[in-house]
């Protein structure tokens, strides 16, 4: 039996596993996880198997993460350690913890964090102090992790900054199709959904003589397309991409920009980490969530958030200096290699839970 239970907030594509041995897609982190763990993994479908009315009941007034939550309660006594894969399964689950108990077995708790700075996942902290029933956050962000020990007092060492992730083996330039012909001038692309700002990008490219295309899709961010309604300069174009046909459109780029709004959480690291997987120069707005990927001038630049001038300015320096924007994207790929890649974030959540499993074995 499996030590821990993992949960996906989704569904489980049984073709995925096929899909990623034909190099279609890179590896899924909760694969890996799976793998790395010795975790048994719950989704959407495997939990709507068990539970009952009351959980049928429970899905339909909160949604399907409190039910997800329900069900890692419901079958805690099976596993010493719970781990939730965000902040949407991981506060119900607090809850649910901190009010009907752990068990018998006093199971840990540990959670992924994305972003608490906001007012409704806040209240749970400040009202109810579930923040007891976490015994381990693991946070992408600098930001958040000095948030929430000095909002919570919540000690340092519970509070773990963990690097994100990309599949460096997908995401490698030796799988792009080299171009047949060289372009009539270079292109430059901006990728994902979750507080892009793509109104200033397509102000700062404007009349520049570079094509830029926008890949305006996330699977995971729910936040509108600012693209659509808006009228596109003549040298932007807008796309859905697969991941597959991402890994070209990086390969076929000169660099990448990600614009953002001011932010507190680590909107655009996906793409950002795919970018300099693939050996591209990133150009980024510096945010409070966004500053520890990127090494301004040594594997990126960085320019103040919602700037048109900066960002014109940044967009024009690598446009000029194709061999600055070489060696960025090769240390980008160093720096993926040395530790931000998908086998080096596994290894690194089976160290801290190899060390907090010790920590709770009774003496």
């Amino acid at each position: 039996m499996a030590a821990l239970l993992l949960t996906v907030s989704g569904i489980i594509d049984a073709a995925n596993s096929d899909r990623i041995a034909r190099g279609e897609r890179p590896r899924a982190d909760y694969i890996e996880m799976a793998r790395g763990l010795d975790a048994d993994l719950i989704d959407y479908s495997r939990m709507r198997r068990s539970g009952g009315f009351f959980a049928q009941l429970l899905e339909r007034l909160g949604g399907r993460n409190a039910r997800l939550a329900w069900e890692c309660w419901r079958q805690r006594s099976r596993y010493d350690m719970l781990f939730t894969d965000g902040e949407q399964v991981g506060i119900p689950l607090a809850l649910l913890l901190k009010v009907l108990g752990r068990g018998p077995r006093r199971t840990t708790h540990v959670m992924i964090v994305h972003t608490l700075s906001v007012g409704k996942k806040m209240k749970f902290f400040d009202w109810f102090g579930i923040q007891s029933h976490i015994d381990r956050f693991f946070v992408y962000s600098t930001w958040q992790k000095t948030f929430i020990e000095k909002r919570w007092s919540v000690p340092p060492e519970a509070v773990i900054f963990t690097p994100f992730m990309v599949d460096d083996r997908f995401f490698s330039a030796e799988h792009a199709d080299a171009r047949e012909t060289a372009p009539s001038r270079p292109m430059i692309c901006a990728v994902g959904l979750e507080r892009r700002d793509y109104p200033t990008l397509m102000r700062a490219v404007r009349d520049l003589p570079v094509d830029v295309v926008i890949a305006a899709a996330s699977p995971w961010s729910k936040q509108a397309d600012n693209t659509m309604d808006a009228e596109l300069p003549p040298n932007v174009s807008r796309r859905k991409f697969t991941q597959f046909e991402l890994r070209q459109l990086y390969a076929d780029a000169a660099f990448m920009v990600m614009p953002l709004y001011n932010v507190t959480f680590q909107a655009g690291v996906t793409a950002i980490l795919e970018a300099m997987s693939m050996e591209r120069a990133v150009v980024c707005s510096l945010t409070p969530g966004q500053t520890d990927v990127i090494v301004d001038g040594e594997s990126g630049i960085y320019v103040a958030p919602e700037d048109t001038a900066a960002l014109r300015a940044a967009i024009v320096r690598l446009l000029d200096d194709p061999g600055e924007a070489a060696r960025l994207g090769a240390a980008g790929r160093r720096v993926i290699q040395e530790g931000m890649n998908l086998d080096a974030y596994v290894a690194g959540f089976r160290t801290h839970l190899a060390a907090l499993r010790a920590q709770s074995q009774p003496r």
